[in-house]
């Protein structure tokens, strides 16, 4: 992990990670530059994974963050991490983020957490819609993956 100094703080972020050669992340100099994700993920060949949408939930289904939007991202990305790892991919292998976030307030801590997951260099393309709430009340944020594997 490497640490940035930002006006949140010491963020540290993954740095050295690398996607498989059967993934290649594109930024045209035709569209505007974007801001920690990319807009083409052009994937050859290899096995989709699609990941349903994680949520601020522990392996025994207890509520992480019942108050903290920090927490709740953590546990989400934990567990995108874990579902990735059943699947036998890591992050590198992410090649879309659709995430879901009842504020958009908490957008810059979301930031953040997410930046400690993927490769800062060559982000996987990504969405954020604000919602007005999620499946359950308590719930800030969810997030659903495309992964890559190769053939």
């Amino acid at each position: 992990m490497q640490e940035k100094k930002s006006l949140l703080g010491t963020l540290k972020f993954q740095k050295g990670l690398t996607h498989p050669e059967h993934i290649e992340f594109l930024i045209p100099e035709t569209l505007p530059r974007p801001a920690g994700y990319s807009h083409v993920a052009k994937v050859a060949g290899g096995q989709t994974l699609y990941l349903s949408g994680q949520i601020a939930l522990n392996a025994e289904g207890q509520l992480i963050g019942v108050d903290g939007f920090r927490a709740q991202a953590i546990q989400v990305f934990e567990n995108i991490k874990k579902a990735l790892e059943a699947a036998g991919a890591d992050f590198s292998h992410v090649v879309k983020l659709t995430m879901f976030l009842v504020d958009l307030s908490y957008l810059p801590v979301l930031r953040e957490v997410r930046d400690q997951y993927i490769n800062l260099e060559t982000p996987p393309v990504s969405s954020l819609v604000e919602v007005s709430r999620l499946i359950r009340q308590e719930l800030l944020l969810e997030i659903e993956a495309i992964a890559s594997l190769p053939a």
